[in-house]
């Protein structure tokens, strides 16, 4: 295995906050950064020596970045095959592009999953309308879903009846869609795990998630798990990253049914918003962490130092292009405010975080909840 020093280039497929982030646990470990993205004002942009201005299909763009680089990773996964190529022919690429082509499309992921024997909930790839009704009647409740994107609740029907099926399946595009059946949940979790070239793994404990309206609203470590549920759930974790060869990160988002089974839900193989907790939580931040591992490091530590929580901040809270009430919410003991250096705000678009730790989860939940409270409503706060 070779090992990337300090001093070397990494390069970046994906300007977002996961992609700032990361690179801003690179610089500070002493390696330059350089970005392509899109949109040529991406967070990512403010921490890079160099930013490429491409899609995310440009072959030729993603040739460029890597023959600057010393080694290329991703904060996104829906980057196109050719593109994926092209930096492999040039420099490593980590993730491998196989890897990152198996998870990118929820069909072929979730295809993967059930060859490989990890658990998922029934489900029906579906073409045209006339399956995709089927898939419904024979599966009752179910969510369809686009099979590429969708992130953040995006591109996803909640259906009960085959009529409504049909009509998700136009909305959806008309094409390949996956049905999966609706879960009764107990608990939404996930793991993270990073997985140097040479096999070397380190799995994060897991981390409790709450979503509202199919995006991530806040989490917390530690969650309150039973041991073996706790084990079990790493054990999944680590065995699908080692079958998929995944060097960086790998996230198993997991559903714990009512009736106790443990369930994969989807993966993702880069840094995770869950985890943003990790960089107040754990000895290792997962930015730094992923760095350690595209680059042959030594990976870090992921023992938990306090119990910790985050909470998402959404456009919403920017209201009518009003600053939401920063000083009332840093009022609150013990919390963080990570921007992402976004250059406009919308409804539902993730601008940040809030981050606590206290002597519980529940401690420090309650903390980030109370500073978001205090960002909308402003309140008589002596600071």
């Amino acid at each position: 295995m070779s090992v990337i020093l300090p001093g070397a280039t990494i390069g970046i497929l994906g300007g977002g906050q996961l992609g700032r982030m990361t690179g801003m646990a690179a610089r500070s470990l002493g390696y330059d950064v350089q970005v392509l993205d899109p949109d040529p004002d991406c967070p990512a942009r403010a921490i890079a020596s160099r930013t490429i201005t491409a899609r995310f299909d440009d072959a030729d763009a993603a040739a460029e970045l890597a023959r600057d680089c010393d080694v290329v990773t991703l904060e996104i996964e829906q980057i196109a095959r050719p593109a994926l190529e092209a930096v492999t022919t040039l420099t490593p690429l980590r993730p491998r592009a196989e890897a990152v082509f198996t998870v990118q499309d929820r069909i072929r992921q979730r295809s993967w999953l059930d060859k490989h024997g990890f658990p998922v909930g029934p489900y029906r790839a579906v073409g045209t309308a006339d399956e995709c009704a089927a898939a419904v009647t024979a599966l009752g409740p179910s969510i369809c879903k686009a099979p590429m994107g969708g992130y953040d609740g995006r591109g996803q029907r909640r259906v009960r009846t085959a009529e409504e099926g049909t009509e998700a399946w136009k909305a959806l595009g008309s094409g390949r869609v996956i049905v999966e059946q609706f879960l009764d949940l107990d608990i939404e979790l996930s793991v993270l795990v990073a997985r140097r070239e040479d096999g070397v793994c380190a799995v994060y404990p897991p981390s409790v998630n709450h979503h509202v309206h199919g995006v991530l609203d806040w989490a917390i470590t530690p969650g309150a798990l039973q041991a073996p549920l706790l084990q079990h759930a790493q054990q999944v974790a680590r065995a699908i990253a080692e079958s998929m060869g995944i060097v960086g990160l790998l996230a198993v988002e997991l559903f714990l049914t009512k009736d106790g089974r443990l369930l994969v839900n989807e993966l993702a193989p880069r840094p995770h918003n869950t985890y943003h907790h990790s960089e107040r939580g754990h000895s290792t931040s997962q930015f730094e962490q992923l760095v350690r591992a595209v680059c042959g490091l030594p990976l870090g530590s992921v023992d938990a130092v306090a119990p910790a929580a985050i909470a998402n901040l959404l456009g919403d809270l920017w209201v009518e292009g009003d600053q939401p009430h920063f000083v009332e919410a840093l009022a609150v003991p013990d919390v963080r405010l990570h921007l992402y250096g976004k250059a406009s705000a919308r409804p539902g678009r993730k601008m940040g975080h809030l981050s606590a730790i206290a002597a519980t989860a529940e401690e420090a939940l309650a903390r980030v909840l109370e500073a978001r409270r205090r960002m909308a409503t402003r309140s008589a706060i002596e600071v």
